[in-house]
């Protein structure tokens, strides 16, 4: 693996932290909205992260699973499994027959959590990147 690899490495995970900021910015701006019925009802998402495939020519013969270099990539966004909130609201416009309106079951200090590491990988990964920008100038100079 050479230095120029760690490029590749620090933006594929910046490019997934920014996936995982946009869903949980999406998350947020939706965890007050009502619906009336179980099915309009938004649902929080999640990003599904996967090492990045490599090409065949770029696997070493005495690796079978993982390879140094490989980084990360999205593989889908799934939406979450946790139940939905119901309030007795007869008097809200959004309320069923029954009187119940549905909240989407996204838990914002989870969310928030969610945000600050992913900001904070975002932020690592791009000193990382400055970091062998650095390392490879210097490189460059050692000739002079």
């Amino acid at each position: 693996m050479s230095l120029s690899n760690v490029f590749d490495i620090a933006g594929s995970a910046m490019t997934a932290q920014t996936v995982r900021l946009n869903t949980t910015a999406s998350n947020m701006a939706n965890a007050e909205s009502v619906s009336s019925s179980e099915a309009e009802t938004y649902r929080a998402r999640k990003p599904v992260f996967a090492l990045k495939a490599i090409e065949p020519e770029q696997m070493p013969e005495d690796y079978q699973s993982l390879v140094p270099g490989q980084g990360v990539q999205v593989d889908d966004i799934v939406e979450s499994e946790a139940p939905l909130r119901m309030a007795y609201e007869p008097n809200h416009p959004m309320a069923d027959d029954n009187g119940y309106v549905y909240y989407p079951n996204v838990n914002v200090v989870e969310e928030m959590a969610d945000m600050i590491s992913a900001s904070r990988s975002f932020q690592i990964n791009a000193d990382i990147m400055n970091t062998a920008k650095q390392m490879l100038q210097r490189t460059l100079t050692l000739g002079q």
